[in-house]
C-alpha cells in the first residue's frame, strides 16, 4: 500500500503526534526507545518531575504491551536470546503544557473484566489514596494468575497521570480483544 507521506505528516502534526512505533518489541528493545524518548523530553526542557512522570508512564505502558500482548512474532533468527517479541503501537504527543502516550495491542479476552475493573478501582482514587494503595499493594501478592508482575505498574501509571487513565477494549474473534490505554501528564 502506498502511503502519501505529506498528508500522514500533516494528520502526525495537526494531532500533535510527535513520536509514533508500530511493531514488534522486545526487552532489549525498550531501552533504545527509552533513550530516544529521554532525548525528546530533554529538547522540550521539561522540568525534571514532569520528564520522570512522562519516562515513567512509558516504560510502564511498554512494559505491559511486552508482557501481555497475545500478538507475538518469533524471531527468524533462533540462536538469539529472546525467543519472541510482542506486537503493539505507542505513540506519544504533546498538546498545550501535557503530554499524552498511548498504547495499543491484542490481549486475551479472558483478562479484560480484571484490567478494567482495576483501571477503574484506579480511577476512583485521588492522588494520597494512590499513594497509599501503592504501598499496600508493594505488600501482598498479586491475583491474577496471568499477571508476570506485582500489579503495581498501573498504579504507578494513575499516579504520574494528571487525568483518569482513559482506555478502550474492542472485542475480536477468537478470544482476543484490542486493549487501548490512553494517559494524559
Amino acid at each position: 500500500m502506498k502511503i502519501n507521506m505529506l498528508e500522514y505528516n500533516k494528520m502526525l502534526i495537526n494531532n500533535n503526534i510527535s513520536i509514533i512505533y508500530s511493531g514488534p518489541l522486545w526487552a532489549e528493545g525498550i531501552d533504545g526507545m527509552a533513550e530516544f524518548i529521554q532525548r525528546r523530553l530533554d529538547k522540550d526542557e521539561l522540568t525534571l518531575s514532569a520528564s520522570q512522570s512522562v519516562f515513567s508512564v512509558f516504560v510502564e505502558q511498554l512494559n505491559n504491551m511486552l508482557m501481555y500482548s497475545v500478538n507475538k512474532e518469533q524471531p527468524e533468527n533462533t540462536d538469539k536470546p529472546h525467543t519472541e517479541a510482542s506486537k503493539g503501537i505507542f505513540l506519544m504527543g504533546k498538546h498545550d503544557h501535557s503530554y499524552f502516550l498511548q498504547t495499543g495491542n491484542y490481549m486475551k479476552t479472558s483478562s479484560v473484566e480484571l484490567l478494567k475493573s482495576r483501571i477503574d478501582h484506579l480511577n476512583t482514587l485521588d492522588k494520597q489514596q494512590l499513594r497509599q494503595f501503592f504501598k499496600e499493594q508493594r505488600k501482598i501478592e498479586d491475583n491474577n494468575p496471568e499477571s508476570k508482575g506485582g500489579g503495581i505498574g498501573l498504579i504507578e501509571v494513575a499516579r504520574r497521570a494528571t487525568s483518569k487513565i482513559d482506555y478502550d477494549f474492542i472485542p475480536c474473534e477468537d478470544g482476543i480483544t484490542y486493549f487501548t490505554m490512553y494517559v494524559t501528564i
